[in-house]
Protein backbone atom coordinates (compact mmCIF):
# COMPACT_ATOMS: atom_id res chain seq x y z
CA UNK A 1 0.00 0.00 0.00
CA UNK A 2 1.67 3.53 -1.25
CA UNK A 3 1.39 6.16 1.63
CA UNK A 4 0.17 9.34 0.67
CA UNK A 5 2.19 12.35 2.07
CA UNK A 6 0.44 15.24 2.72
CA UNK A 7 2.32 18.51 2.59
CA UNK A 8 2.51 20.52 6.05
CA UNK A 9 0.03 23.11 6.21
CA UNK A 10 1.72 26.61 6.00
CA UNK A 11 0.36 29.01 8.72
CA UNK A 12 0.43 32.11 7.87
CA UNK A 13 0.64 35.35 10.27
CA UNK A 14 -0.95 38.75 9.01
CA UNK A 15 0.50 41.45 11.02
CA UNK A 16 -1.74 44.16 11.72
CA UNK A 17 -0.19 47.39 12.25
CA UNK A 18 -1.61 49.22 15.09
CA UNK A 19 -3.94 51.97 15.16
CA UNK A 20 -3.69 55.35 17.24
CA UNK A 21 -6.77 54.10 18.27
CA UNK A 22 -5.52 50.66 19.64
CA UNK A 23 -1.79 52.67 20.49
CA UNK A 24 -3.68 54.83 23.02
CA UNK A 25 -5.78 52.11 24.12
CA UNK A 26 -3.00 50.18 25.37
CA UNK A 27 -0.80 53.18 26.96
CA UNK A 28 -4.14 53.62 29.15
CA UNK A 29 -3.58 50.13 30.08
CA UNK A 30 -0.33 50.72 30.90
CA UNK A 31 -0.58 53.73 32.52
CA UNK A 32 0.85 53.47 36.49
CA UNK A 33 0.07 56.46 39.43
CA UNK A 34 1.64 58.08 42.11
CA UNK A 35 -1.64 57.74 44.74
CA UNK A 36 -0.81 59.83 47.72
CA UNK A 37 -3.53 58.78 50.69
CA UNK A 38 -4.34 60.61 53.47
CA UNK A 39 -6.67 59.34 56.57
CA UNK A 40 -9.57 60.51 58.67
CA UNK A 41 -9.85 62.39 62.01
CA UNK A 42 -8.68 60.08 64.84
CA UNK A 43 -7.31 57.02 62.30
CA UNK A 44 -3.93 56.63 60.24
CA UNK A 45 -1.99 55.71 57.67
CA UNK A 46 -3.36 51.77 58.91
CA UNK A 47 -6.67 52.50 57.34
CA UNK A 48 -5.63 52.31 53.46
CA UNK A 49 -4.12 48.82 53.79
CA UNK A 50 -6.74 46.86 51.69
CA UNK A 51 -6.81 49.89 49.33
CA UNK A 52 -3.11 50.42 49.20
CA UNK A 53 -2.68 46.44 48.83
CA UNK A 54 -5.04 46.82 45.98
CA UNK A 55 -3.24 49.80 43.72
CA UNK A 56 0.28 48.61 44.70
CA UNK A 57 -0.29 44.81 43.06
CA UNK A 58 -2.23 46.65 39.93
CA UNK A 59 1.06 48.07 39.86
CA UNK A 60 0.89 51.70 40.95
CA UNK A 61 2.86 54.06 43.38
CA UNK A 62 0.93 54.28 46.84
CA UNK A 63 2.44 56.51 49.57
CA UNK A 64 -0.29 56.02 52.83
CA UNK A 65 0.62 59.38 55.21
CA UNK A 66 0.33 59.60 59.00
CA UNK A 67 -0.74 62.96 59.34
CA UNK A 68 0.84 64.68 62.65
CA UNK A 69 0.66 62.75 65.92
CA UNK A 70 -1.60 60.31 63.76
CA UNK A 71 -1.25 56.54 63.74
CA UNK A 72 2.38 55.65 63.93
CA UNK A 73 3.64 58.91 64.02
CA UNK A 74 5.53 59.94 67.02
CA UNK A 75 4.33 62.59 69.51
CA UNK A 76 0.68 63.91 71.01
CA UNK A 77 -2.06 64.89 69.26
CA UNK A 78 -2.35 68.31 71.83
CA UNK A 79 0.84 69.80 71.15
CA UNK A 80 0.49 70.02 67.42
CA UNK A 81 -0.44 73.59 67.53
CA UNK A 82 -2.09 74.15 64.44
CA UNK A 83 -4.03 72.16 61.16
CA UNK A 84 -1.21 73.60 58.91
CA UNK A 85 1.06 71.57 61.50
CA UNK A 86 -1.16 68.63 61.46
CA UNK A 87 -1.39 68.68 57.46
CA UNK A 88 2.69 68.78 57.09
CA UNK A 89 2.84 65.49 56.39
CA UNK A 90 1.27 65.76 53.36
CA UNK A 91 2.69 68.87 51.99
CA UNK A 92 6.40 67.81 52.64
CA UNK A 93 5.10 64.96 50.14
CA UNK A 94 3.72 66.64 47.36
CA UNK A 95 6.18 69.11 47.53
CA UNK A 96 9.17 66.23 47.47
CA UNK A 97 7.41 64.91 44.24
CA UNK A 98 9.82 65.28 41.26
CA UNK A 99 10.09 67.87 38.37
CA UNK A 100 8.17 65.56 35.89
CA UNK A 101 5.30 64.38 38.20
CA UNK A 102 1.84 64.64 39.72
CA UNK A 103 0.04 63.30 42.03
CA UNK A 104 -3.08 61.67 42.75
CA UNK A 105 -4.30 62.67 45.65
CA UNK A 106 -7.19 60.91 47.88
CA UNK A 107 -8.44 62.41 51.10
CA UNK A 108 -11.21 60.51 53.80
CA UNK A 109 -13.17 62.09 55.41
CA UNK A 110 -11.83 65.36 57.21
CA UNK A 111 -8.58 64.07 55.22
CA UNK A 112 -10.13 66.48 52.76
CA UNK A 113 -9.22 69.45 54.51
CA UNK A 114 -5.51 68.61 54.20
CA UNK A 115 -6.02 68.00 50.46
CA UNK A 116 -7.87 71.39 49.75
CA UNK A 117 -4.81 73.30 51.80
CA UNK A 118 -2.26 71.44 49.88
CA UNK A 119 -3.99 72.32 46.49
CA UNK A 120 -4.02 75.83 47.36
CA UNK A 121 -0.42 75.48 48.05
CA UNK A 122 0.90 72.95 44.95
CA UNK A 123 -1.85 72.86 41.86
CA UNK A 124 0.91 72.40 39.51
CA UNK A 125 1.91 69.14 41.18
CA UNK A 126 -1.58 68.02 41.54
CA UNK A 127 -2.97 65.54 38.70
CA UNK A 128 -6.30 65.31 40.48
CA UNK A 129 -8.12 65.37 43.90
CA UNK A 130 -10.36 62.81 45.02
CA UNK A 131 -12.37 63.13 48.08
CA UNK A 132 -13.90 60.20 49.56
CA UNK A 133 -16.98 60.74 51.70
CA UNK A 134 -15.51 64.10 52.47
CA UNK A 135 -16.65 67.40 52.43
CA UNK A 136 -14.96 69.20 50.11
CA UNK A 137 -14.49 72.71 51.01
CA UNK A 138 -15.35 75.66 48.88
CA UNK A 139 -12.99 78.47 47.08
CA UNK A 140 -12.88 81.83 48.49
CA UNK A 141 -14.92 80.70 51.76
CA UNK A 142 -13.58 79.70 55.25
CA UNK A 143 -13.28 75.87 55.03
CA UNK A 144 -15.04 75.65 58.74
CA UNK A 145 -17.90 76.93 57.05
CA UNK A 146 -18.33 73.81 54.66
CA UNK A 147 -17.85 71.52 57.40
CA UNK A 148 -20.21 73.35 60.21
CA UNK A 149 -22.72 73.10 57.35
CA UNK A 150 -22.05 69.19 57.52
CA UNK A 151 -22.17 68.99 60.71
CA UNK A 152 -25.65 70.62 61.25
CA UNK A 153 -26.77 68.09 58.91
CA UNK A 154 -25.22 64.77 60.04
CA UNK A 155 -27.89 62.16 60.73
CA UNK A 156 -26.19 60.69 64.04
CA UNK A 157 -26.35 63.40 66.37
CA UNK A 158 -27.39 60.87 69.11
CA UNK A 159 -24.61 58.94 69.10
CA UNK A 160 -21.94 61.83 69.70
CA UNK A 161 -22.87 60.77 73.21
CA UNK A 162 -20.73 57.90 72.87
CA UNK A 163 -17.98 60.15 71.30
CA UNK A 164 -15.26 61.52 73.52
CA UNK A 165 -14.96 65.38 74.01
CA UNK A 166 -12.87 67.13 76.72
CA UNK A 167 -10.89 70.66 76.81
CA UNK A 168 -7.23 70.08 78.61
CA UNK A 169 -4.04 72.16 79.13
CA UNK A 170 -4.44 75.62 80.29
CA UNK A 171 -7.77 76.43 81.25
CA UNK A 172 -7.43 80.52 79.86
CA UNK A 173 -6.29 78.67 76.83
CA UNK A 174 -7.48 74.88 76.93
CA UNK A 175 -7.17 72.64 73.44
CA UNK A 176 -10.32 70.95 72.50
CA UNK A 177 -9.47 66.96 72.05
CA UNK A 178 -12.00 64.09 70.24
CA UNK A 179 -11.61 60.84 70.11
CA UNK A 180 -14.55 58.35 68.54
CA UNK A 181 -16.89 55.92 71.17
CA UNK A 182 -17.53 52.68 70.45
CA UNK A 183 -21.04 52.80 69.81
CA UNK A 184 -20.47 55.39 66.83
CA UNK A 185 -17.72 53.72 65.30
CA UNK A 186 -19.81 50.51 65.02
CA UNK A 187 -23.37 52.09 64.06
CA UNK A 188 -22.36 54.92 62.61
CA UNK A 189 -19.10 54.72 60.67
CA UNK A 190 -18.00 51.07 59.98
CA UNK A 191 -21.66 49.55 60.24
CA UNK A 192 -21.35 47.56 56.51
CA UNK A 193 -17.44 47.08 57.25
CA UNK A 194 -16.39 43.69 58.45
CA UNK A 195 -16.30 43.00 62.28
CA UNK A 196 -12.63 42.41 62.15
CA UNK A 197 -12.03 45.56 60.66
CA UNK A 198 -13.72 47.36 63.54
CA UNK A 199 -11.87 45.62 65.82
CA UNK A 200 -9.06 46.88 64.58
CA UNK A 201 -10.35 50.05 64.50
CA UNK A 202 -11.15 50.48 67.80
CA UNK A 203 -7.62 48.87 68.84
CA UNK A 204 -6.26 51.67 66.72
CA UNK A 205 -8.09 55.15 65.90
CA UNK A 206 -6.27 57.74 68.83
CA UNK A 207 -7.56 60.97 70.08
CA UNK A 208 -7.47 63.77 67.74
CA UNK A 209 -7.22 67.85 68.22
CA UNK A 210 -10.28 69.54 67.16
CA UNK A 211 -8.66 72.92 65.68
CA UNK A 212 -12.14 74.63 65.91
CA UNK A 213 -10.46 78.15 66.27
CA UNK A 214 -7.42 77.26 63.98
CA UNK A 215 -7.04 80.98 61.88
CA UNK A 216 -6.43 78.59 58.51
CA UNK A 217 -9.56 76.57 59.16
CA UNK A 218 -11.54 79.89 59.13
CA UNK A 219 -9.59 82.15 56.95
CA UNK A 220 -10.46 82.67 53.04
CA UNK A 221 -7.77 80.51 52.51
CA UNK A 222 -8.88 78.91 49.17
CA UNK A 223 -8.42 80.79 45.90
CA UNK A 224 -10.26 79.93 42.45
CA UNK A 225 -7.31 80.85 40.83
CA UNK A 226 -5.05 77.74 42.41
CA UNK A 227 -7.26 75.68 44.59
CA UNK A 228 -10.09 75.81 42.24
CA UNK A 229 -7.84 75.19 39.29
CA UNK A 230 -7.10 71.79 40.10
CA UNK A 231 -9.26 68.85 38.98
CA UNK A 232 -11.44 67.41 41.51
CA UNK A 233 -13.98 64.29 42.38
CA UNK A 234 -16.00 63.43 45.13
CA UNK A 235 -16.75 60.39 45.85
CA UNK A 236 -20.10 59.53 47.66
CA UNK A 237 -20.73 56.68 50.02
CA UNK A 238 -24.62 55.75 49.57
CA UNK A 239 -24.70 54.21 52.49
CA UNK A 240 -22.95 56.25 54.75
CA UNK A 241 -24.96 56.74 57.83
CA UNK A 242 -22.90 59.48 59.44
CA UNK A 243 -24.31 62.48 56.51
CA UNK A 244 -26.29 62.06 53.77
CA UNK A 245 -25.14 61.25 50.53
CA UNK A 246 -27.62 64.03 48.66
CA UNK A 247 -25.95 66.62 51.05
CA UNK A 248 -22.73 65.71 50.70
CA UNK A 249 -23.70 66.25 46.61
CA UNK A 250 -25.04 69.68 47.28
CA UNK A 251 -21.80 70.90 49.29
CA UNK A 252 -19.36 69.39 46.06
CA UNK A 253 -21.98 71.16 43.83
CA UNK A 254 -20.45 74.53 45.80
CA UNK A 255 -16.99 73.82 43.22
CA UNK A 256 -17.61 74.21 39.77
CA UNK A 257 -16.42 71.84 37.24
CA UNK A 258 -16.67 68.93 40.58
CA UNK A 259 -17.33 65.42 39.08
CA UNK A 260 -18.97 63.51 41.68
CA UNK A 261 -19.25 59.56 41.76
CA UNK A 262 -21.35 57.18 43.92
CA UNK A 263 -20.61 53.77 45.54
CA UNK A 264 -23.33 52.35 46.24
CA UNK A 265 -23.09 49.70 49.32
CA UNK A 266 -20.20 51.50 51.43
CA UNK A 267 -20.63 53.07 54.77
CA UNK A 268 -18.43 55.88 55.81
CA UNK A 269 -15.27 53.51 55.82
CA UNK A 270 -15.35 52.47 51.34
CA UNK A 271 -12.15 51.65 52.48
CA UNK A 272 -12.93 48.48 54.31
CA UNK A 273 -16.52 48.29 53.24
CA UNK A 274 -15.65 48.60 49.30
CA UNK A 275 -12.12 48.26 49.02
CA UNK A 276 -11.69 46.75 45.70
CA UNK A 277 -14.70 48.87 44.54
CA UNK A 278 -12.83 51.84 45.38
CA UNK A 279 -9.79 51.08 44.57
CA UNK A 280 -11.36 50.39 40.97
CA UNK A 281 -12.77 53.70 41.01
CA UNK A 282 -9.35 55.68 41.86
CA UNK A 283 -7.87 53.96 39.16
CA UNK A 284 -10.74 54.63 36.53
CA UNK A 285 -9.86 58.45 37.83
CA UNK A 286 -6.37 58.36 37.78
CA UNK A 287 -6.67 57.33 34.16
CA UNK A 288 -9.05 60.10 32.90
CA UNK A 289 -7.35 62.91 34.55
CA UNK A 290 -3.85 61.81 34.21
Amino acid sequence: MVGIQRAPLRQEVVLIPPTAETMESSEKQRQRHHFVLVHGVCHGAWSWYKVATFLSSAGHRVTALDMAACGASPGRAEVVPSFEDYSRPLFDAVAGLPPDEKAVLVGHSFGGQSLALAMERYPDKIAVSVFVAATMPAAGKPMNLVYEQALKEKRSADFYLDCKFESIGDPQHPVGMFLFGPQYMEKILYQLSPPEDLTLAMAMVKRSRRYREDATLNGAVLTAERYGAVRRVCIVAEDDASYPADSRRRLASWNPGTEVMGLEGADHMPMFSKPRELSELLIEIADKYT
